[in-house]
């Protein structure tokens, strides 16, 4: 494809609770004349908000009315999850680039197809979650790859809440807390340690029935799960998820290595900051966030950066397609009983080295005590 002079036109495939993170990004490309939207689609009943929170004239309650709209040159599809594997295809077919919300497809032969039409594709596709694309992410990334904390040999990840109350969808087949919550805490994983080898898992339902817009439902799907990955090489790692934390304050994401720890503070779609810990130096060393307003979105603005400079996305199908393989793989070893090995794999993302030293960014050491 060329590359545009003139702002991308963008297309929304989806106008439910997901859209309104996106409205500011949106805006934002807007303003700065980078991208616009000129159509979505949704339910009848959202015309109304869609329109005038998107300065829109053109509202559809059709997606193929999107997808082959001349005048589209991005789709961004934030519906339901069992409708991306299907509606990507359809738009990278029809020559768009593709944003797509989490995940990839909901059957590991969907993801397959779809990641195979978009390596054919003119159009890009990136999938979310974004959690590689923060630069807390690259600087734990780049810290791992220079060695600052030796070889890798154990992790831990985590993301959960108490669930949600606007919508059945998420306790239903297809849903589920691993599909919404894990798939979070998968990417930022592989997406720093590679691709795993094999996958146990044990999930299940901890909390049997929810209360859903007043209506008390039965929980079909998992809201629960412990994922543990196994990397090669004894390379071992673990993920906590669930719709049953009701807080938390440890951190996100940790990595232990054999000369040090990297622990990065927040959630990965929402860092503050990271800690590293070097035997060498024999303190915690504190950073403070550098970019306290990225926003998970952040994908979007990524994929107008690279259509509009003719670059390659950080963000790849593969990549999403091996976290769907372990989600799908964590569910089956948690029915069988057993560790399953993975097929999939992906070239991780290497990060450039930034300009500015990390220790500009130091906000205090603290002492080991003694």
């Amino acid at each position: 494809m060329a590359r545009p002079t003139s702002p991308l036109r963008l297309g929304i495939v989806g106008c439910g609770n997901v859209l309104s993170a996106y409205r500011a990004l949106i805006e934002t490309l807007r303003v700065r004349g980078l991208a616009e939207p000129v159509i979505a689609c949704g339910r009848e009943a959202q015309r109304a908000t869609a329109c005038a929170t998107l300065g829109l004239e053109r509202f559809t309650t059709q997606a193929q009315e999107v997808i082959a709209s001349p005048d589209v040159d991005v789709v961004l599809i934030l519906t339901s999850m069992t409708a991306h594997a299907r509606l990507g295809i359809a738009a990278l077919d029809a020559g768009k680039h593709v944003l797509m919300e989490k995940p990839l497809a909901t059957t590991l032969e969907d993801g397959q197809a779809l990641a195979a039409r978009a390596k054919d594709s003119p159009g890009h596709l990136v999938c979310a979650p974004f959690t590689i694309l923060s630069p807390t992410f690259q600087t734990l990334a780049r810290r791992i790859r220079r060695g600052d904390i030796g070889k890798p040999c154990s992790a831990r990840v985590r993301y959960g809440w108490a669930g949600p109350d606007w919508s059945e969808w998420f306790y239903k087949p297809g849903g589920g807390c691993l599909f919404d919550l894990g798939v979070y805490c998968l990417t930022s994983l592989t997406g720093l340690l590679g691709p795993a080898k094999r996958v146990m898992a044990m999930t299940g339902v901890a909390i049997p029935e929810r209360e859903i817009n007043g209506r008390k439902i039965q929980v079909e799907a998992e809201d629960n799960a412990q994922v543990l990955l196994d990397f090669g090489d004894g390379m071992l790692a673990v993920v906590t998820s669930g719709f049953t934390m009701q807080q938390y304050r440890n951190p996100a994401l940790e990595v232990y290595g054999t000369t040090g720890t990297l622990q990065m503070l927040g959630d990965d779609w929402d860092p503050e900051g990271y800690e590293l810990w070097q035997n060498s130096v024999g303190a915690w060393q504190v950073f403070k966030e550098t970019t306290p307003d990225w926003p998970w979105t952040d994908g979007l603005n990524h994929l107008v950066d690279c259509v509009r400079n003719g670059t390659r996305p950080l963000v790849t199908p593969d990549h999403a397609l091996h976290v769907l393989e372990i989600m799908l793989k964590a569910q089956q070893a948690s029915r069988e009983g057993r560790a399953l090995p993975l097929a999939s794999t992906f070239s991780p993302p290497l990060f450039p080295e930034p300009h500015t030293e990390q220790a500009a960014h130091r906000l205090h050491d603290r002492t080991r005590e003694h």
